[in-house]
């Protein structure tokens, strides 16, 4: 007789994680025979890594008992004071202590769901979105409700509609260069929100990992610097696509109850991101021109992104269409009514490319039709030879 009991089930929030289509995609990277435009990677080329060696050389140098010690859960001071700087030449005006250095900008995102939204409640979202937030808000038992865009970003008219109806705590978007579409949200827009926010009492949670990587146009405000919103809105940010993602750096800059909220449940985590990554980047910050090496990585991807914008357009079948974005790492195309980019994937995996299907990133029903492809990690003669595999499959 067997008396063995097996352990009870997983809780709801472990098993409502399900699998990733991004953590899936990126797997396809090991593969060195696949040219992916699947995951979000910058390009590893140009990541700065004697400057990053250089930084942790000295650290570990002068002052490695610090570095290698317990730290504060709010962050290094002396990176907050240069991430500080950078939001102040930006035109947010602000100071260290406005800043919780975070492992990533998914775990402020985490922990701002955390925070801000509880079981049950309602947090309203671009239709599509960035997925690992749809997926972050599901685990926490928070309904995405969707809202309309188009190639301006997000629909104020029917965010004003949806507000009213759904009565949410928070907005959450990527307004510039946005994951997945590569959108950017103009400045009349982003002004009529912060008053819709203002009038109806909503936090703002603005996710702006991209907006370093313009190659064109001017920049909008920060919706954080906007009146209407400095005291309803969190803005997140992250080293890992204009530094190295390997360091897993982000930070929030919010009002002072939400960060100390943050840092509370923070300690909970991990106590404090990894001291010397930070003091590395601090260190970094301090003797390194950031800003010339951003003009290297725009530059590559502004070319990047017209390779692969003149690559599709001339293979994609006749009804589709692409975003045309100014920066950042992604375009977004949809396919004519009745294609399947999921049903075409391992077709195309087969012919050794790769892309992220777009019906995951939808909060509601997604559209079957479209795809993510990511430029940035690919010189232009390899994107070029990417489309072409894609090519027979559009036919």
């Amino acid at each position: 007789m067997n008396d063995t009991v097996p352990p009870p089930a997983l809780a709801l929030r472990g098993a409502a994680a399900g699998s990733s289509v991004i953590r899936e995609a990126l797997a396809l990277t090991a593969r060195p025979e696949v040219i992916s435009f699947a995951g979000g990677l910058p390009a590893s080329e140009l990541i700065d890594t004697d400057g990053i060696r250089a930084a942790y050389d000295h650290v570990l140098s002068h002052s490695p008992h610090r570095a290698l010690q317990y730290s504060l859960t709010e962050g290094d001071p002396e990176l907050r004071e240069a991430v500080a700087a950078r939001l102040a030449r930006g035109g947010l005006t602000t100071g260290r202590d406005s800043l919780l250095v975070t492992t990533g900008s998914q775990q402020a995102l985490s922990l701002l769901t955390s925070v801000l939204l509880g079981p049950g409640d309602t947090v309203l979202v671009e239709d599509p979105t960035y997925l690992a937030a749809l997926q972050c808000f599901l685990r926490a038992g928070v309904r995405a409700v969707p809202v309309p865009t188009d190639a301006d970003g997000i629909d104020v008219d029917a965010l004003t509609r949806l507000v009213a109806e759904h009565r949410p705590k928070a907005i959450y978007l990527v307004p510039t260069f946005q994951n997945p579409t590569g959108h950017t949200l103009p400045a009349d827009r982003r002004a009529a929100l912060a008053r819709l926010a203002a009038r109806h009492g909503l936090w703002i949670v603005e996710d702006d990992p991209y907006g370093e990587l313009r190659f064109r146009g001017e920049r909008p405000p920060w919706i954080a610097q906007l009146p209407d919103a400095a005291d309803r809105t969190v803005l997140l940010g992250s080293f890992s696509k204009i530094l190295a993602p390997g360091m897993r750096l982000g930070w929030l800059h919010a009002p002072a109850e939400v960060r100390r909220a943050c840092a509370v449940a923070k300690q909970s985590l991990d106590l404090h991101t990894s001291a010397v990554d930070q003091a590395a980047a601090a260190r970094y910050l301090a003797v390194r021109d950031l800003d010339a090496h951003l003009a290297r990585c725009r530059t590559a991807y502004a070319e990047r992104c017209a390779a692969l914008l003149d690559a599709l357009d001339a293979v994609l079948p006749e009804g589709s269409s692409c975003s045309r974005p100014d920066g950042g790492m992604f375009v977004w195309v949809r396919l004519p009514d009745g294609y399947d980019a999921v049903e075409l994937l391992p077709r195309a995996v087969e012919h050794d490319v790769a892309f992220v299907p777009g019906a995951p990133f939808f909060a509601g029903e997604g559209d079957r039709a479209t795809l993510r492809m990511s430029f940035a990690a690919h010189d232009p003669v390899v994107i070029a030879k990417g489309v072409e595999r894609l090519a027979p499959l559009l036919g």
